[in-house]
């Protein structure tokens, strides 16, 4: 062929993906992960499963609204269309201009997605995708267009489409084909079928005009009305059943101008901006808003310390174990959710798989608890991102009707990770300190992946859009609905121009990234959560298509921080850090004072410091919370201390160092009051008993009506016997206004303290992934390099010999010729093809060269694996010599 000719169009999707570069094959790998799983043998085994329903069904859900509407213009469009024609249907007859430019990278990124192939004067979509969208009464088109003239008049009699082409001007024909094909002319005219319509009446237009736009079927009368009677006879509609007429693709198209579709979306909607505040303000707002997160969740785990609610039979929380947690949190139930799955999305609580199965702490949690604020903070947050648990699903049902708890199954979105991250980037395409309109993210992403349902605005990803952006807020990801200096660390992004890509234009999408892989060699830098290359020793047989251990080497996955985040896992953990490292100066320091006041309450001016918190927690109730916490010191506070095994003096102690105000009188002689009756009264176990030094205050508890409960009765002077258990007995007293103190069996004083309970250690829940995992560089270049061996045995040229094979099968010869032939390609130097079985019964074809043979087998180099390997030649069902123009 000279170089002036142009190369031969492709006949099949095969040749046309033989006809790629590596980078390409390997883009399409990445974007279609399903087609590596296993690797291919050869190219045509690619394309056969590029066309298969499940993949083609998912690769276009994985397209945007423009580059969908493109494929079903061509499933509207003939078979091949050329790229003017598809055009004409995309941007009208006006062609439009903004269509008319965004029309190539549609076009090119359903080429890449091996959607589409061959040149521009003979695109094809693939007959899978045609299948799936070209119009049909049973699955109308998105289009809203109907049958052809040719597919309406199938079944139509040969007299009644003669009628129909007489009414419309045309002279008859000898044959319906004829008559059909002089129909369909009249139709895609413009200036004859604007003619035909010039003709009509009003009332006629009228009636197209209700059709044009789909769907396209009417019902009519066995008696039409006279307006109807016009369009039957002249073929503008066409009846395909007993009452059903329809307006063909022709007439339609022409109706709308040559447009296929009503609103074509050639560019995606702009997230709006809502309001602009200082950058400054934002990231306060948000280091604050983290601040709360933290305080919300140690409060969550200290409340769950001594052990949880229980564990439903169905698993997760009761509906009543999350209202008490929304009120002991003081925040709205769906919040109180979002709060616990995080804290389980972190690996910070879980179940503790015992008998009476409750849910309660990590050991994780006592090492977070030991870390710096912003790392704690950092370590939510990355969990948040990552985590397929959707809290927002909590208190819906599913598709069975049952009812979805927090914690519990069918919680699980393999899409809100990649919707979160979408959506923190397109926060951060906006400039430093904008808030979006907030419909305006959720738009985007239906134009970015159109939903299939009716309901556009209620689908799956437009409510983790939503649930994001208040998520993000809650967490301080974001303030004041800006994304904040540490949520762009975060997401690892730097401030883009405003209006960057979408996924799947360009920037960092799944092709963009395999092509840089490509061009850069095919390889990364290992890191934890990379494919980590494990050598194993050299083995003489192997499974065909498999690599062996030179090229390329097998691989373990590490579980990275997000799987898909843009980056390799070191990247991610980088940015983490990063993170964290500017949130830290923006988190207030935490204070070891308080302000006593004179009304029994003490003020916390800021966040305390984790001992005075917990001691002053013991000390005294929460009363509100806030910018300032106000803690309230009750009798029963006071005896929660010193039962603790707090003294009075330590009390007054502890208050007196941490307090910037003098302590109180009133305080000061509620401690002392308390103090002093508290143990004076001593319960331990018999049933239970009450002993006191002093018999005139047993006296006077036997003579309360209201101990009648208890079932009190003297023993001796000093002791009381009851037929509750302590516990109650020390509950019982207390609430008769007593101050008792448990006893041990040897007399002394129970100090209560609240017990840590933990479950056994514990790792965070896997994100559920969304199909096949996307293949990493090393495994893209293997996969890329074993396709393209597999195809030069399957198509290299072969001499015709007697072992050869014209259906395709093996070479088959005797082990002499085998041998025989093996011996001689050694010293001649020249490859050949051979059959081969492996030790799983799996037959391939292969081109190798042989270079030694002795003791049974064949050391060669194999063109199919590219590298030396050695077969044992028992396993070989035979050889040919290749054709002379085959190297």
């Amino acid at each position: 062929m000279s170089s002036d000719e142009k190369p031969a169009a492709p006949r099949s999707l095969a040749e046309a993906l033989r006809a790629r570069d590596d980078a390409s094959l390997a883009a399409l790998l990445r974007s279609r992960p399903d087609l590596i799983t296993p690797v291919p043998t050869d190219l045509t085994q690619l394309a056969t499963r590029a066309g298969t329903r499940a993949s083609v069904v998912r690769a276009l859900e994985r397209l945007d609204r423009f580059a969908q509407q493109t494929a079903q213009a061509l499933a509207v469009a003939g078979d091949p269309a050329t790229y003017d024609e598809l055009l004409g249907l995309m941007a009208s007859d006006a062609r439009d201009p903004v269509v008319a430019a965004a029309l190539p990278r549609a076009l090119g990124t359903l080429r890449e997605q091996a959607l589409v192939w061959g040149g521009d004067d003979q695109l094809r979509l693939v007959r899978t995708a045609r299948e799936l969208l070209a119009p049909s009464p049973q699955h109308p088109s998105p289009t809203g267009l109907g049958p052809t003239v040719r597919e309406a008049t199938a079944g139509m009699s040969p007299g009644r489409i003669q009628e129909i082409v007489t009414a419309a001007g045309l002279p008859s024909t000898h044959d319906s084909v004829s008559a059909v094909a002089s129909l369909t002319d009249l139709f895609t005219d413009r200036d004859r079928m604007s003619a035909l319509l010039a003709e009509l009446p009003p009332d006629s237009l009228e009636v197209l005009e209700r059709l044009v736009w789909g769907p396209p079927y009417g019902q009519v009368t066995p008696d039409p009305a006279p307006r109807l009677r016009l369009l039957l006879d002249r073929g503008l509609l066409l009846p395909t059943a007993p009452g059903t007429v329809v307006l063909s693709r022709e007439a339609a198209l022409h109706l709308r101008g040559g447009r296929a579709h009503r609103a074509p979306e050639p560019v995606p909607p702009a997230v709006e901006a809502a309001a602009t505040h200082s950058p400054q303000m934002v990231d306060a707002t948000a280091a604050g808003q983290a601040y709360t997160a933290l305080s919300t969740v140690e409060e969550l785990l200290r409340d769950w310390d001594e052990g949880g609610p229980n564990v439903l039979r169905a698993g997760g929380l009761s509906v009543r174990d999350l209202k008490r947690t929304a009120v002991a949190l003081d925040v709205p139930e769906p919040v109180a959710a979002f709060w616990v799955e995080l804290a389980y999305a972190a690996g910070l609580l879980a179940s503790d798989s015992e008998v009476d199965e409750r849910y309660a702490a990590t050991p994780a949690h006592d090492e977070w608890l030991e870390r710096p604020a912003a790392e704690r903070w950092a370590h939510l947050a990355s969990a948040w991102l990552a985590a397929t648990r959707t809290a927002g699903l909590a208190g819906g049902r599913d598709a069975k009707d049952r009812a979805l708890s927090a914690l519990g199954p069918g919680l699980d979105r393999s899409a809100a990770p990649e919707v979160r991250h979408r959506v923190l980037t397109l926060l951060a395409e906006l400039p430093p300190g904008t808030a979006p309109v907030a419909e305006s993210v959720p738009a985007r992403l239906r134009w970015e992946h159109p939903p299939r349902g009716a309901r556009q605005e209620d689908d799956l990803r437009s409510r983790l859009a939503r649930w994001t952006l208040s998520e993000a807020e809650l967490l301080g990801v974001t303030g004041r609905g800006a994304l904040s200096a540490h949520g762009r660390a975060l997401l690892g992004a730097s401030a883009p121009a405003p209006g960057g890509t979408p996924a799947g234009e360009g920037g960092r999408g799944p092709a963009a990234r395999a092509r840089t892989a490509a061009e850069a060699g095919g390889a990364t830098p290992a890191s934890p959560g990379d494919k980590l290359p494990v050598h194993k020793q050299h083995r003489p047989e192997a499974a065909p298509g498999v690599p062996g251990p030179q090229s390329p080497p097998a691989v373990v996955s590490v579980p990275p921080v997000c799987p898909t985040a843009p980056g390799s896992p070191a990247e991610q953990a980088a940015a983490v850090a990063e993170a964290a490292r500017i949130l830290a100066p923006l988190l207030p320091e935490p204070l070891d004072h308080v302000l006593l006041q004179a009304d029994l309450t003490a003020v916390a001016p800021g966040p305390l410091r984790r001992p005075l918190a917990e001691t002053l927690g013991v000390l005294a109730d929460v009363e509100s919370k806030g910018g300032a916490t106000v803690y309230r010191f009750t009798p029963a506070s006071v005896r929660r201390a010193l039962d603790a095994g707090r003294t009075a003096s330590d009390l007054h102690a502890f208050l007196a160092a941490h307090s910037r105000t003098p302590v109180p009188q009133p305080l000061a002689y509620l401690i002392d009051d308390v103090a002093r009756r508290h143990g004076h009264l001593r319960v331990g176990a018999a049933s239970a008993y009450v002993r006191c030094d002093d018999d005139a205050l047993l006296n006077e508890i036997l003579a309360d009506k209201r101990s009648a409960g208890l079932g009190l009765r003297r023993l001796a002077p000093t002791v009381l016997a009851a037929q509750a258990d302590p516990a109650a007995l020390l509950e019982g007293l207390r609430a008769l206004g007593y101050a008792p103190a448990a006893e041990s069996a040897a007399g002394d004083v129970l100090i209560t303290r609240a017990h840590s309970h933990r479950t056994p250690p514990r790792a965070a829940p896997d994100p559920v992934p969304e199909g096949p995992p996307a293949p990493d560089a090393v495994l893209l270049s293997a996969a890329v390099r074993a396709i393209r061996a597999g195809d030069l045995a399957s198509t290299a040229p072969r001499k015709p010999t007697a072992a050869t094979r014209e259906d395709g099968e093996l070479p088959r010869t005797g082990s002499a010729e085998t041998l025989a032939t093996m011996q001689a390609a050694v010293l001649t130097g020249e490859s050949l093809w051979i059959g081969y079985v492996n030790a799983e019964g799996t037959a391939s074809q292969r081109v190798i060269a042989p270079i030694r043979v002795e003791g049974g087998f064949v050391t060669a180099y194999d063109h199919t694996a590219d590298e030396v390997r050695t077969y044992p030649l028992h396993r070989v069902t035979g050889v040919a010599e290749l054709a002379d123009d085959s190297a």
